[in-house]
Parts: C-alpha cells; structure tokens; sequence
C-alpha cells in the first residue's frame, strides 16, 4: 500500500516536472503565438458576427483586452497581468462531410473564463481549452526546442501558411473567409428595399418605450443636475430603460443615497467605478448595494479626481505645455484609479530625469500617457502616445521632431470634425432622418465619405429612421438601421 502510494506520487511529480519544463524552456513568440491562437480568431472574430451587432460588440470588446494581457506577457521586463476575466461568443463550427472537409457555421455559444496565467504558452493554451478548440496543433509547439533569448530577439520572422497546405489539408483558409466576410454583402438600395419594412415596423413599436426613455431621462436630469447619462455599450431601448428605472426606483428607496450623485455624468457600463475622465459608471450587472457603496465613496473620487487634474498640470509644465489628455473613446475605459497611478509613475520618472524642453515649446499639442505600450508614437490623430516606461532621452527626441507634424495633424483633424458635423447635420435634414450616428470606430473622413454618398443616393426609405453607420447591415431590435460606412452602390 505504501509502496502504492509512492508511485502515486513519483507520477504526479513526474507530470508537474514535465508541465514546468515545457512552460520554462519553450517561450512562445509573438509570431507563434498568433499562429497558434488561429482556430480561436477564426471562432470569435467580430467581422463574422455581422448579423448579431450585441455578440459583435462584445467579442471586439473582449479581443482588445486579450491582446493587450498578452502584449504585456510578451514585453521582456514587464510585470505579470492581473487576472483578467473574458467573456466570448464562440461560432460553433462543423464538417459537412468526411469526403468534403468543409468548415460550416452552425451558430455561437456563450463562453466565460479569467485568465492568470505568466506566461504565453499557458495563456495559449487555456484560452484554447476554455474554449473547446482544438489543442492538438500545440504539441509540436512545445516539443519544439527554444532558441537562445539573443536569437529570438534579434532574428524574428513571422509564419505564414501557404496556401498549398490549406489545399492539402482540407481545411479552411481563415484570412480567406475573412475576406469573403468583409466582401460579401448587398447594395445599400436592394438591402433597404429588403429591410425598410421590418425597420419601420420595429420602430413604430419602440416608440413608447422611447418617450417613457426620454420622460425618465428628464426627470433624473432634474432631480440630480446631471451632466449627462451615456450608456458604453449599444443597448437597445428596452434595456436602457430597465436601467434608468432601476436608478430611479433606488433614488425613491434610498434619497439620501444619491446625493453625491449630483453634477456627475452617468454612464451604464460594465463595472461600477469612476472612470478617467471622472464619470460615474454604473456596472448593468451590479445589485444596488454596490451601486450604495460607490455613491458613498464618490467624495472621495472626487479628492483623487482633482489630485489627477493636478498632476496632469505638473506633467505639461516638464512637457514643454503639452496638454495632458485622456481619449476613452480610443480605448478600453480605464479606472480612476489605474489613470492616476499611471500618471504618478510618469510623473516620478520625469522629476528623477527633466527632458530638455522649453517651457512652451510644445503648447497647443496634446499627449496621451499609457502604460500598456513600449514606445512613444505620434497618432494620426495629432497627438503624442507616451509609454510610462519609454526612454526619455528618445522621448524628448520624439517631442521635438515631430512637433511640427503634430500641429499639422491635429489641425487636419480639427476640420475634419468641422466637415463631419456639418455632413451629418445637412444629411438628416436632407433625407428627413430621425437621427445619424456612428461607430467609435468610423473615423469622420469615413463618415463624411458616407454621407456625402448617402445625399447622393437619397433614398427615400430611409425617411422617418434613426440610421447608426457602422461596419455592416443589420436592423436593431429597436428599429434602428445599421448600414456600413463604405456601403455599395
């Protein structure tokens, strides 16, 4: 029996030698890590999700998060991710025949799991088995034996499947269903032909729960002098008004609850915290004692929101006057709390080593500080993108030679937005729309694009509808009409 017992363990060791061997002496590459996670691209990316808008949104949500833990997994020096829980719509796919080995869309599934894995190939690998994907095409991946740190770094080349092996195999080419995903759709005419009836009809039903929408708006407005309610995700009307009656209902339970709710802006979001612009975000999953105890810390928000506005002073002053800025909208919503501990530590490295700027060398530019980058940039946008851990001597450089591209560009965009309201604005009353509105994602040139093609058109099926111009057709359950931006004539 002891003798049993030994074996037992000397078995279980032996497997845990193993795993340990194969997580420390085979490190997964950027490139190898993409190549291994394609069967979980191929399941959950966005772009084949055209015709369900909710499971889309999420999915893209839940890729960017992903990514960003595993750029910090593979950025040599960086700290390990904190846990990070991701939910999933998985397309459930099936072989039509032994003979035919073609991949067929059969429809998705809901898929919920944390990663806290340290390393790539454990994160690889968990991310494959939550899903129920295929993990077969890893064992060759960890037998596999590791180049030398040095040689890794210095000599890197991305894998690219022929399309020969495709062929050989039978299976599918997944950057060629992509494509076939993207290419593939309607004219606008023939698709609003197809389509208007059902949106005038969902509309026409959407309505009174519209106007009890606007009725519970304009009260809570009043009776907290809001800024503004804003909602992070696309819900439909009927679960925006869940929301606001929820919010409504505890303000009559508890009044004295929500007093520090006053001169804030609320956005329903997916947690309940103050995010980095110092908005009140209401987590939709969250009961209303969670909902209590972040309205009794709101003071306190209040404290660190102002400490952040004053470190933001002190970073643009050792900055040349560059504006210190916090796109959300380019981005997944950071945390109150996340945003001022990256500025700090920005702040610390910048007092421990001054860059060469004059005081006002950099004024009417902007800058956006993150610490989930390796180095700076100058976005497209026209402003600068500074990691928290960059070297500041290429950062100075940075700074000041591309100054002169960065007020060109932020010009650039300034007019754009000019040229995009005044397009979306002549394009309602044009066409008579109750409403034009976009994707965070449609930059203004697209939407201008869009618009000015949409007046060109002027179809007639469009009177009376709100229109949200997004990457793909689809009539939301509201009424309300999606149609891509780069739609065909």
């Amino acid at each position: 029996m002891f003798a049993m017992v030994l074996l037992h363990r000397s078995i279980r060791l032996q497997k845990k030698h193993v795993a340990a061997c194969i997580v420390q002496h085979r490190a997964l590459t950027g490139a190898e890590a993409v190549n291994a996670l394609r069967p979980f691209y191929f399941a959950v990316h966005p772009d084949f999700f055209g015709q369900y808008p909710r499971e889309r949104e999420i999915n893209e949500n839940s890729l960017k998060r992903f990514n960003g833990y595993l750029e910090n997994l593979e950025r040599p020096g960086s700290h390990f991710p904190k846990p990070m829980k991701l939910t999933f719509y998985v397309r459930e796919i099936k072989q039509s025949s032994m003979e035919q080995q073609q991949l067929l869309t059969s429809g998705f599934r809901f898929v919920s799991f944390t990663l806290s894995t340290k390393d790539v190939l454990s994160t690889v690998m968990n991310v494959l088995t939550s899903c129920s994907l295929p993990v077969e095409h890893m064992k060759a991946l960890s037998e596999t034996p590791t180049r030398p740190l040095e040689a890794q770094r210095t000599f890197y080349r991305p894998i690219k499947w022929d399309k020969s092996y495709y062929s050989f195999t039978g299976f599918s080419d997944p950057e060629e269903e992509m494509q076939q995903a993207r290419s593939v759709g309607p004219t606008l005419s023939l698709w609003l032909s197809n389509n208007e009836p059902k949106a005038t009809h969902k509309h026409k039903v959407s309505l009174p729960r519209r106007d009890e929408l606007n009725r519970l708006k304009t009260e809570l407005f009043h009776k907290f002098h809001l800024e503004d309610i804003r909602w992070q995700r696309r819900w439909g009307v009927d679960h925006k008004c869940c929301q606001l009656q929820s919010l409504s209902r505890l303000s009559q339970q508890s009044p004295e609850a929500l007093i520090n709710l006053q001169g804030h802006t609320v956005v329903f979001a997916d947690q309940s915290e103050m995010n980095a612009c110092g908005h009140v975000m209401l987590g939709t999953m969250d009961v209303h004692h969670q909902w209590i105890r972040l309205f009794q810390q709101l003071p306190s928000y209040r404290s660190l929101h102002q400490q952040t506005e004053w470190l933001k002073e002190r970073i643009s002053f050792l900055l040349g006057g560059a504006q210190v800025v916090h796109l959300d909208r380019l981005g997944p919503s950071q945390t109150l709390a996340e945003h001022y501990s990256t500025l700090s530590n920005f702040h610390k490295r910048l007092i421990a080593q001054p860059l060469r700027l004059h005081p006002r060398s950099l004024l009417g530019l902007t800058v956006q500080v993150e610490k989930d980058r390796s180095s700076p940039s100058l976005h497209e946008m026209g402003h600068f993108i500074i990691p928290t851990n960059c070297e500041l001597s290429k950062l100075q450089t940075i700074l000041q030679n591309h100054a002169e591209e960065a007020r060109r560009r932020t010009h650039h965009n300034k007019q754009l937005q000019v040229d995009e309201d005044a397009a979306v604005k002549q394009c309602v009353q044009r066409l008579s729309l109750r409403s034009l509105s976009k994707e965070p994602s449609i930059s203004s040139a697209q939407m201008v694009t869009c618009c000015k093609r949409l007046m060109e058109q002027h179809s007639p099926l469009l009177q009376g509808l709100h229109v949200h111009v997004s990457h793909f057709y689809s009539v939301m359950q509201d009424g309300d009409m999606c149609v891509p931006w780069d739609w065909k004539g």
